[in-house]
């Protein structure tokens, strides 16, 4: 394993690189000082997203929409899982009525479709619906 992890900030997406030893002892934003790994669900857009895209933790990514209801049955278990992960990659929330070019980048046909991207590539996806702990096996097993 590498001794060290580029990651993008949170709060202000900016690439730090730490020691992986660090992850876990409260890494910090160089830029804004916010903890990097707090398991909390990174809502992005275009240019947001180009930053965590080119970072090296893998990506799990909700693309949704505020009107679609699988979506928001979908929203609580993702943010489980994301709550339960903070170490093993960074949870995007990606919406495709703000985003319509990232979702068609990505070949999204149906909502909620998540993706796992990993080095800039795209590993696998799901569309549907998935529990917490369905999700955190899902990225366990493809990451």
């Amino acid at each position: 394993m590498a001794e060290n992890i580029v990651v993008a900030c949170p709060a202000c997406h900016k690439k730090n690189r730490i020691p992986v030893a660090k992850r876990e002892a409260g890494a910090v934003c160089g830029q804004c000082k916010s903890t990097l790994f707090n398991g909390d669900v990174i809502v992005v857009n275009s240019d947001q997203f180009r930053a965590h895209q080119t970072a090296e933790l893998p990506l799990v990514i909700d693309f949704w929409a505020s009107w679609c209801g699988p979506c928001q049955q979908y929203g609580p278990h993702y943010e489980q899982a994301a709550k339960q992960m903070p170490y093993d990659a960074q949870f995007l929330k990606i919406s495709t009525e703000t985003e319509p070019h990232l979702a068609q980048q990505y070949a999204v046909r149906s909502i909620p479709t998540t993706l796992l991207i990993k080095n800039g590539q795209e590993v696998t996806r799901q569309a549907g619906v998935m529990s917490a702990s369905q999700l955190q096996q899902w990225v366990a097993k493809n990451s």
